[in-house]
């Protein structure tokens, strides 16, 4: 299936590693050029040494904390500069906080907010003038079905997700008569860097095979994690052409999981 992401330009944030760097491969693949960003700048440079070698395809790496404005701002601005624009906004950075209500302080909510929520507000405000002279102007959200399958274990997630979920509800409500279509792709656990402070902190005990294998026999009806390349591609499938009527959306990847309707 053709796409019709070539020579469209994309900015992935959280690029640099998980499920940003496979994204992030997946529309170089597809023809798109594409930024990355990360807050690490050895990560960024290995990335973007890594990526070239995808496709013939730009790809520019750039090192940017979301949690701050100004360097958000300073982001967009470089990348649409390099690039030529931006067509594709992937709001993907966000981090793992695993812990119940009580273990969870006023610096802990704020922190998980500002990488998750506020860093999808800064971004999308920052990419809106440059997507609106796109022809095909998208934003993908990478968010978690633990917004509508609160898990206590995961306090933190489940609700800034919630918040994340009806933040592209309410963008595509508000820009989809300009033609901007925003919509969220929601992981449930797909085997990433991030899992081995969540082992650290709930199971140390457990290699992480085993933990791996007993949280899916718990929580997925497929019985396994899920792969980075399983979540890129439907986020490149929403990206391109075929996806041209679909906004507001939000999407399960996480084999079962969620029991919700």
């Amino acid at each position: 299936m053709k796409l019709g992401l070539t020579g469209r330009h994309a900015l992935v944030t959280g690029g640099s590693k998980g499920i940003g760097y496979a994204i992030a491969a997946e529309l170089l693949a597809e023809g798109a050029s594409v930024a990355i960003c990360a807050r690490t700048p050895d990560e960024v440079a290995a990335a973007v040494k890594s990526l070239s070698e995808v496709d013939g395809s730009p790809v520019s790496g750039h090192v940017c904390d979301v949690t701050s404005a100004d360097a958000v701002e300073a982001l967009v601005a470089a990348v649409a500069a390099e690039h030529g624009g931006i067509d594709v906004l992937v709001n993907n950075a966000g981090g793992a906080h695993p812990g119940g209500f009580e273990d969870l302080t006023d610096e802990d909510w704020k922190a998980d907010l500002d990488v998750k929520l506020f860093s999808q507000i800064r971004c999308t405000r920052a990419a809106l003038p440059h997507l609106r002279r796109s022809a095909a102007p998208r934003v993908i959200n990478v968010n978690a079905v633990y917004a509508r399958y609160p898990d206590p274990t995961f306090f933190a997630t489940s609700v800034n997700r919630a918040a994340c979920h009806n933040l592209t509800k309410v963008l595509a409500q508000q820009y989809g008569p300009e033609g901007i279509l925003v919509n969220s792709v929601n992981i449930g656990f797909v085997v990433t860097p991030q899992w081995a402070n969540i082992r650290a902190r709930r199971a140390p005990e457990l290699s992480e095979e085993a933990f791996f294998a007993k949280l899916a026999a718990q929580e997925v009806p497929l019985g396994r994690f899920g792969t980075v390349d399983e979540v890129s591609g439907l986020v490149a499938f929403l990206a391109g052409d075929r996806a041209s009527y679909i906004t507001g959306a939000s999407i399960d990847v996480a084999g079962g999981m969620g029991k919700f309707s």
